[in-house]
Protein backbone atom coordinates (compact mmCIF):
# COMPACT_ATOMS: atom_id res chain seq x y z
CA UNK A 1 0.00 0.00 0.00
CA UNK A 2 1.14 3.61 -0.53
CA UNK A 3 1.59 5.76 2.31
CA UNK A 4 0.54 8.84 -0.28
CA UNK A 5 -1.77 9.56 -2.48
CA UNK A 6 -2.10 12.26 -4.85
CA UNK A 7 -4.98 13.03 -7.17
CA UNK A 8 -3.60 14.79 -10.28
CA UNK A 9 -0.30 14.25 -11.97
CA UNK A 10 -0.21 17.58 -14.06
CA UNK A 11 2.16 20.47 -13.75
CA UNK A 12 2.46 20.70 -9.99
CA UNK A 13 1.12 17.04 -9.24
CA UNK A 14 3.23 14.72 -11.26
CA UNK A 15 6.62 16.88 -9.88
CA UNK A 16 5.41 16.99 -6.18
CA UNK A 17 4.78 12.81 -6.72
CA UNK A 18 7.98 12.31 -7.94
CA UNK A 19 9.73 14.55 -5.32
CA UNK A 20 8.14 12.30 -2.61
CA UNK A 21 8.97 9.24 -4.16
CA UNK A 22 12.43 10.26 -4.38
CA UNK A 23 12.65 10.13 -0.54
CA UNK A 24 11.85 6.57 -0.38
CA UNK A 25 8.29 7.25 0.14
CA UNK A 26 5.54 5.01 -1.66
CA UNK A 27 3.22 7.61 -4.07
CA UNK A 28 0.50 6.29 -5.95
CA UNK A 29 0.01 9.45 -8.38
CA UNK A 30 -3.96 8.88 -9.61
CA UNK A 31 -5.15 10.68 -12.79
CA UNK A 32 -8.76 10.09 -14.76
CA UNK A 33 -6.40 10.32 -17.66
CA UNK A 34 -5.34 6.70 -18.91
CA UNK A 35 -2.46 7.87 -21.20
CA UNK A 36 -1.12 10.19 -18.49
CA UNK A 37 -1.23 7.21 -16.28
CA UNK A 38 0.44 4.59 -18.91
CA UNK A 39 3.19 7.32 -19.95
CA UNK A 40 4.52 7.49 -16.10
CA UNK A 41 4.30 3.98 -15.60
CA UNK A 42 6.73 3.48 -18.28
CA UNK A 43 9.13 6.31 -16.46
CA UNK A 44 8.22 9.23 -19.30
CA UNK A 45 6.19 11.74 -18.96
CA UNK A 46 3.91 13.89 -20.21
CA UNK A 47 4.88 17.95 -19.88
CA UNK A 48 8.30 19.58 -20.26
CA UNK A 49 9.41 20.39 -16.93
CA UNK A 50 13.76 20.60 -16.67
CA UNK A 51 14.74 17.45 -14.36
CA UNK A 52 11.37 16.27 -13.95
CA UNK A 53 11.99 13.30 -16.61
CA UNK A 54 14.86 12.23 -14.68
CA UNK A 55 12.97 11.92 -11.21
CA UNK A 56 9.70 10.42 -12.68
CA UNK A 57 11.95 7.42 -14.18
CA UNK A 58 13.91 7.05 -10.97
CA UNK A 59 10.80 6.91 -8.87
CA UNK A 60 8.95 4.72 -11.07
CA UNK A 61 12.08 2.75 -11.63
CA UNK A 62 12.98 2.06 -8.00
CA UNK A 63 9.10 0.96 -7.47
CA UNK A 64 7.81 4.26 -4.82
CA UNK A 65 5.85 5.91 -7.73
CA UNK A 66 3.16 4.25 -9.37
CA UNK A 67 0.43 5.96 -11.69
CA UNK A 68 -3.16 4.69 -11.70
CA UNK A 69 -6.79 5.70 -12.47
CA UNK A 70 -8.11 4.60 -9.10
CA UNK A 71 -6.76 5.95 -5.34
CA UNK A 72 -6.68 3.22 -3.19
CA UNK A 73 -6.19 3.80 0.83
CA UNK A 74 -3.61 5.32 2.04
CA UNK A 75 -2.11 7.31 5.28
CA UNK A 76 -1.88 10.97 3.30
CA UNK A 77 -3.74 12.45 0.61
CA UNK A 78 -2.92 15.17 -1.87
CA UNK A 79 -5.39 16.99 -4.10
CA UNK A 80 -3.69 18.75 -6.68
CA UNK A 81 -6.35 19.35 -9.25
CA UNK A 82 -7.17 22.33 -11.60
CA UNK A 83 -10.01 25.32 -10.97
CA UNK A 84 -10.80 26.30 -13.63
CA UNK A 85 -13.57 29.33 -14.28
CA UNK A 86 -17.25 28.94 -14.91
CA UNK A 87 -19.37 31.42 -16.24
CA UNK A 88 -17.93 35.29 -15.84
CA UNK A 89 -14.56 34.42 -14.60
CA UNK A 90 -16.34 32.76 -11.54
CA UNK A 91 -13.79 29.90 -9.67
CA UNK A 92 -15.23 26.29 -10.21
CA UNK A 93 -13.81 24.08 -7.58
CA UNK A 94 -15.90 21.21 -8.58
CA UNK A 95 -12.76 19.30 -9.82
CA UNK A 96 -11.98 19.57 -6.11
CA UNK A 97 -15.20 18.22 -4.71
CA UNK A 98 -15.00 15.52 -7.57
CA UNK A 99 -11.63 14.54 -6.32
CA UNK A 100 -12.46 14.78 -2.77
CA UNK A 101 -15.39 12.44 -3.27
CA UNK A 102 -13.39 9.44 -4.91
CA UNK A 103 -11.48 9.88 -1.74
CA UNK A 104 -14.07 9.87 0.93
CA UNK A 105 -14.55 6.10 1.00
CA UNK A 106 -10.98 5.66 1.34
CA UNK A 107 -10.55 7.40 4.83
CA UNK A 108 -9.85 6.32 7.88
CA UNK A 109 -8.98 7.60 11.44
CA UNK A 110 -5.63 9.29 11.86
CA UNK A 111 -5.38 10.28 7.75
CA UNK A 112 -3.91 13.07 6.73
CA UNK A 113 -5.68 15.24 3.85
CA UNK A 114 -4.10 18.16 1.86
CA UNK A 115 -5.45 20.26 -0.56
CA UNK A 116 -2.62 21.93 -2.58
CA UNK A 117 -5.17 23.63 -5.82
CA UNK A 118 -5.67 27.06 -5.59
CA UNK A 119 -8.82 27.65 -4.12
CA UNK A 120 -11.31 30.79 -3.24
CA UNK A 121 -11.01 31.39 0.26
CA UNK A 122 -13.49 29.23 2.46
CA UNK A 123 -12.79 26.08 0.25
CA UNK A 124 -10.72 23.79 2.67
CA UNK A 125 -13.76 24.54 4.86
CA UNK A 126 -16.20 23.03 2.50
CA UNK A 127 -14.17 20.32 2.13
CA UNK A 128 -14.26 19.46 5.58
CA UNK A 129 -17.93 19.54 5.47
CA UNK A 130 -18.06 17.50 2.12
CA UNK A 131 -15.97 14.67 3.92
CA UNK A 132 -17.83 14.85 7.54
CA UNK A 133 -21.25 15.18 6.04
CA UNK A 134 -20.34 11.87 4.52
CA UNK A 135 -18.55 10.40 7.25
CA UNK A 136 -19.35 11.69 10.15
CA UNK A 137 -17.40 8.94 12.50
CA UNK A 138 -14.56 10.79 10.92
CA UNK A 139 -14.89 14.29 12.73
CA UNK A 140 -11.64 15.22 14.92
CA UNK A 141 -10.20 11.35 13.86
CA UNK A 142 -8.64 13.06 10.48
CA UNK A 143 -5.96 15.94 9.75
CA UNK A 144 -7.20 18.23 7.15
CA UNK A 145 -4.97 21.36 5.70
CA UNK A 146 -4.23 23.70 2.85
CA UNK A 147 -0.85 24.12 1.64
CA UNK A 148 -0.64 25.66 -2.02
CA UNK A 149 2.17 25.70 -4.08
CA UNK A 150 5.05 28.70 -4.80
CA UNK A 151 7.19 27.21 -7.98
CA UNK A 152 8.06 28.78 -11.39
CA UNK A 153 7.26 27.02 -14.16
CA UNK A 154 11.02 25.71 -15.74
CA UNK A 155 12.63 25.18 -12.08
CA UNK A 156 9.41 23.47 -10.71
CA UNK A 157 11.61 20.76 -9.03
CA UNK A 158 14.09 23.22 -7.44
CA UNK A 159 11.56 25.17 -6.26
CA UNK A 160 9.48 22.41 -4.57
CA UNK A 161 12.36 21.59 -2.25
CA UNK A 162 13.32 24.89 -1.52
CA UNK A 163 10.69 27.14 -1.29
CA UNK A 164 8.92 28.29 2.04
CA UNK A 165 5.46 26.92 2.07
CA UNK A 166 2.47 28.69 4.05
CA UNK A 167 0.24 25.57 5.81
CA UNK A 168 -2.62 26.09 7.25
CA UNK A 169 -5.28 23.50 8.98
CA UNK A 170 -9.41 23.78 9.71
CA UNK A 171 -7.48 23.28 13.56
CA UNK A 172 -3.54 23.62 15.20
CA UNK A 173 -3.35 19.87 15.22
CA UNK A 174 -4.00 19.68 11.27
CA UNK A 175 -1.79 22.28 10.91
CA UNK A 176 0.89 20.48 12.88
CA UNK A 177 0.52 16.93 11.45
CA UNK A 178 0.73 18.61 8.12
CA UNK A 179 3.66 20.59 8.64
CA UNK A 180 5.28 17.44 9.80
CA UNK A 181 4.54 15.55 6.62
CA UNK A 182 6.18 18.28 3.98
CA UNK A 183 9.23 18.32 6.52
CA UNK A 184 10.12 14.95 5.15
CA UNK A 185 10.92 16.51 1.78
CA UNK A 186 10.67 20.71 1.93
CA UNK A 187 14.06 22.18 2.87
CA UNK A 188 12.54 25.72 3.17
CA UNK A 189 10.79 27.35 5.94
CA UNK A 190 7.16 25.78 6.73
CA UNK A 191 5.26 28.73 7.98
CA UNK A 192 2.31 27.94 10.18
CA UNK A 193 -1.28 29.46 9.86
CA UNK A 194 -4.90 28.65 9.50
CA UNK A 195 -6.48 27.11 6.38
CA UNK A 196 -8.44 30.60 4.80
CA UNK A 197 -4.88 32.28 5.51
CA UNK A 198 -3.33 30.22 3.25
CA UNK A 199 -6.06 30.04 0.98
CA UNK A 200 -5.76 33.98 1.22
CA UNK A 201 -1.58 34.14 0.75
CA UNK A 202 -2.09 32.02 -2.33
CA UNK A 203 -4.39 34.64 -4.24
CA UNK A 204 -2.86 37.71 -2.52
CA UNK A 205 0.77 36.73 -4.22
CA UNK A 206 -0.39 36.07 -7.26
CA UNK A 207 -2.65 39.25 -7.36
CA UNK A 208 0.79 41.54 -6.14
CA UNK A 209 2.47 40.26 -8.84
CA UNK A 210 -0.37 40.91 -11.46
CA UNK A 211 -0.55 44.35 -10.66
CA UNK A 212 3.06 45.05 -10.52
CA UNK A 213 3.11 43.44 -14.26
CA UNK A 214 0.21 45.96 -14.97
CA UNK A 215 2.27 48.52 -14.11
CA UNK A 216 5.02 47.57 -16.56
CA UNK A 217 2.16 46.96 -19.45
CA UNK A 218 0.44 50.16 -19.19
CA UNK A 219 3.79 52.02 -19.05
CA UNK A 220 4.28 50.14 -22.69
CA UNK A 221 1.15 51.63 -23.85
CA UNK A 222 1.82 55.56 -22.73
CA UNK A 223 5.88 54.93 -24.13
CA UNK A 224 4.17 53.44 -27.49
CA UNK A 225 1.94 56.91 -27.91
CA UNK A 226 4.93 59.16 -26.58
CA UNK A 227 7.25 57.64 -29.05
CA UNK A 228 9.81 56.90 -25.94
CA UNK A 229 11.42 53.25 -25.99
CA UNK A 230 10.05 51.61 -22.90
CA UNK A 231 12.74 49.45 -22.46
CA UNK A 232 15.46 52.20 -21.79
CA UNK A 233 12.83 53.97 -19.81
CA UNK A 234 12.43 50.94 -17.36
CA UNK A 235 16.28 50.09 -17.44
CA UNK A 236 16.68 54.12 -16.45
CA UNK A 237 13.91 53.97 -13.76
CA UNK A 238 14.98 51.03 -12.11
CA UNK A 239 18.64 52.27 -11.16
CA UNK A 240 16.53 54.04 -8.36
CA UNK A 241 17.99 52.22 -5.31
CA UNK A 242 14.16 51.90 -3.99
CA UNK A 243 12.38 51.35 -7.84
CA UNK A 244 11.87 48.05 -9.49
CA UNK A 245 9.60 48.08 -12.39
CA UNK A 246 9.14 45.02 -14.23
CA UNK A 247 9.27 44.27 -17.96
CA UNK A 248 5.89 44.45 -20.12
CA UNK A 249 4.98 41.77 -22.11
CA UNK A 250 2.07 41.02 -24.75
CA UNK A 251 -0.12 40.51 -21.52
CA UNK A 252 -0.29 37.53 -18.75
CA UNK A 253 -0.67 33.86 -18.27
CA UNK A 254 -0.40 30.54 -16.83
CA UNK A 255 -2.62 28.71 -14.44
CA UNK A 256 -1.54 31.67 -11.27
CA UNK A 257 -0.80 35.23 -12.21
CA UNK A 258 -3.65 35.38 -14.95
CA UNK A 259 -6.15 33.30 -12.82
CA UNK A 260 -5.66 34.14 -8.95
CA UNK A 261 -6.69 37.48 -8.97
CA UNK A 262 -9.75 36.58 -10.17
CA UNK A 263 -10.84 33.85 -7.00
CA UNK A 264 -10.26 37.57 -4.99
CA UNK A 265 -12.47 39.66 -6.87
CA UNK A 266 -15.02 36.85 -7.48
CA UNK A 267 -15.81 37.07 -3.62
CA UNK A 268 -14.83 40.50 -2.50
CA UNK A 269 -16.02 42.47 -5.80
CA UNK A 270 -16.63 46.26 -3.92
CA UNK A 271 -13.34 45.98 -2.08
CA UNK A 272 -10.51 44.91 -5.21
CA UNK A 273 -10.96 47.56 -7.24
CA UNK A 274 -7.33 47.95 -8.17
CA UNK A 275 -6.87 44.21 -8.44
CA UNK A 276 -9.81 44.41 -10.66
CA UNK A 277 -8.16 47.41 -12.83
CA UNK A 278 -4.81 45.10 -13.03
CA UNK A 279 -6.34 41.88 -14.52
CA UNK A 280 -8.54 44.47 -16.81
CA UNK A 281 -5.78 45.74 -17.87
CA UNK A 282 -2.95 43.24 -18.31
CA UNK A 283 -6.10 41.60 -20.46
CA UNK A 284 -6.20 44.36 -22.49
CA UNK A 285 -2.41 44.25 -23.75
CA UNK A 286 -3.08 40.97 -25.32
CA UNK A 287 -5.53 42.74 -27.72
CA UNK A 288 -3.62 45.69 -28.18
CA UNK A 289 -0.98 43.46 -29.57
CA UNK A 290 -3.23 42.16 -31.64
CA UNK A 291 -4.21 45.23 -33.18
CA UNK A 292 -0.72 46.51 -33.74
CA UNK A 293 0.17 43.54 -35.81
CA UNK A 294 -2.87 43.65 -38.17
CA UNK A 295 -1.36 47.31 -38.34
CA UNK A 296 1.69 46.09 -39.58
CA UNK A 297 0.66 43.81 -41.98
CA UNK A 298 -1.71 46.62 -43.01
CA UNK A 299 1.13 48.42 -43.65
CA UNK A 300 2.89 45.71 -45.32
CA UNK A 301 -0.47 45.17 -47.71
CA UNK A 302 -0.47 49.09 -49.09
CA UNK A 303 3.34 49.60 -49.58
CA UNK A 304 3.76 45.79 -51.05
CA UNK A 305 0.62 45.11 -52.63
CA UNK A 306 0.32 42.08 -51.47
CA UNK A 307 -0.54 40.06 -48.13
CA UNK A 308 2.63 39.13 -46.06
CA UNK A 309 3.86 36.32 -44.73
CA UNK A 310 3.73 36.58 -40.71
CA UNK A 311 5.69 34.46 -38.54
CA UNK A 312 4.30 34.68 -34.55
CA UNK A 313 7.21 33.56 -32.46
CA UNK A 314 5.83 31.90 -28.90
CA UNK A 315 2.50 30.52 -27.57
CA UNK A 316 3.34 29.33 -24.16
CA UNK A 317 2.71 31.80 -21.88
CA UNK A 318 6.19 32.45 -20.19
CA UNK A 319 9.78 31.87 -22.01
CA UNK A 320 11.03 28.10 -22.26
CA UNK A 321 7.83 25.90 -21.27
CA UNK A 322 5.55 24.47 -23.52
CA UNK A 323 2.71 25.15 -21.14
CA UNK A 324 0.07 26.99 -22.92
CA UNK A 325 -2.92 27.84 -20.25
CA UNK A 326 -3.92 31.07 -20.12
CA UNK A 327 -1.42 32.46 -22.62
CA UNK A 328 -1.73 35.76 -24.31
CA UNK A 329 0.13 34.48 -27.12
CA UNK A 330 -2.06 32.12 -27.88
CA UNK A 331 -4.50 33.99 -27.82
CA UNK A 332 -3.03 36.71 -29.99
CA UNK A 333 -2.11 33.56 -32.63
CA UNK A 334 -5.85 32.81 -32.41
CA UNK A 335 -7.01 36.26 -33.15
CA UNK A 336 -4.62 36.95 -36.04
CA UNK A 337 -5.78 33.78 -37.97
CA UNK A 338 -8.76 35.05 -38.16
CA UNK A 339 -8.10 37.74 -39.77
CA UNK A 340 -4.94 36.71 -42.24
CA UNK A 341 -4.79 33.31 -44.28
CA UNK A 342 -3.60 31.00 -42.05
CA UNK A 343 -1.43 29.57 -44.92
CA UNK A 344 0.43 32.58 -44.37
CA UNK A 345 1.47 32.40 -40.80
CA UNK A 346 4.39 30.54 -39.39
CA UNK A 347 3.36 29.17 -35.69
CA UNK A 348 6.92 29.25 -34.48
CA UNK A 349 6.81 27.11 -30.75
CA UNK A 350 10.19 25.52 -29.90
CA UNK A 351 9.15 24.03 -26.47
CA UNK A 352 6.17 21.81 -28.14
CA UNK A 353 6.24 19.14 -31.13
CA UNK A 354 2.72 19.70 -32.39
CA UNK A 355 -0.89 22.14 -31.64
CA UNK A 356 -4.24 20.77 -32.16
CA UNK A 357 -5.63 23.87 -34.38
CA UNK A 358 -1.63 25.14 -35.36
CA UNK A 359 0.90 23.97 -37.61
CA UNK A 360 4.61 24.13 -35.87
CA UNK A 361 7.30 25.66 -38.01
CA UNK A 362 10.88 25.63 -37.37
CA UNK A 363 12.23 28.68 -36.46
CA UNK A 364 14.57 28.80 -39.13
CA UNK A 365 11.94 28.27 -41.61
CA UNK A 366 10.05 31.28 -40.29
CA UNK A 367 13.08 33.47 -40.20
CA UNK A 368 13.99 32.97 -43.75
CA UNK A 369 10.68 32.80 -45.52
CA UNK A 370 8.53 35.38 -43.57
CA UNK A 371 8.20 39.27 -44.56
CA UNK A 372 7.49 40.28 -40.84
CA UNK A 373 8.13 38.72 -37.46
CA UNK A 374 6.74 39.32 -34.39
CA UNK A 375 8.42 37.72 -31.16
CA UNK A 376 5.61 37.48 -28.66
CA UNK A 377 7.28 35.40 -26.15
CA UNK A 378 11.20 35.50 -25.09
CA UNK A 379 12.45 31.73 -25.08
CA UNK A 380 15.93 31.61 -25.13
CA UNK A 381 15.96 30.36 -29.10
CA UNK A 382 14.78 33.54 -30.04
CA UNK A 383 17.33 35.68 -28.02
CA UNK A 384 20.32 34.46 -30.69
CA UNK A 385 17.76 35.97 -33.44
CA UNK A 386 20.41 37.83 -36.26
CA UNK A 387 18.71 41.22 -35.99
CA UNK A 388 20.90 42.96 -37.94
CA UNK A 389 20.03 41.03 -40.94
CA UNK A 390 16.43 40.78 -40.68
CA UNK A 391 15.86 43.86 -38.43
CA UNK A 392 13.52 45.96 -40.71
CA UNK A 393 10.44 42.52 -40.49
CA UNK A 394 11.37 41.91 -36.67
CA UNK A 395 8.77 43.40 -34.13
CA UNK A 396 9.11 42.13 -30.36
CA UNK A 397 6.89 42.58 -27.98
CA UNK A 398 9.35 41.47 -25.21
CA UNK A 399 12.86 41.86 -23.71
CA UNK A 400 15.03 40.11 -25.89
Amino acid sequence: MAEVVTVGLGYIGLPTSALIASHGIKVQGVDINQEVVDTINKGSIHIIEPQLDIAVKKSVESGNLIASTLAEQADVFLIVVPTPFKGDHEPDISYIQNATQRIVPLLKDGDLFILESTSPVGTTDKIKEMIFSQRPELKNKIYIAYCPERVLPGNVMHELIHNDRVIGGIDDASTKKAISFYSRFVKGELYATNAKTAEMCKLVENASRDVQIAFANELSLICDKAEIDVWELINLANKHPRVNILQPGCGVGGHCIAVDPYFIKAHFPNESKLIGTARELNNFKASWSVEKIQNKILKFELTQKRKPIVALCGLAFKPNIDDLRESPALHIAEKISQTHPKEKIFFVEPNIVSHKRFQITPLKKALMDSDLIFVLVAHKEFKNIDTSIIEKKVYSFVSL
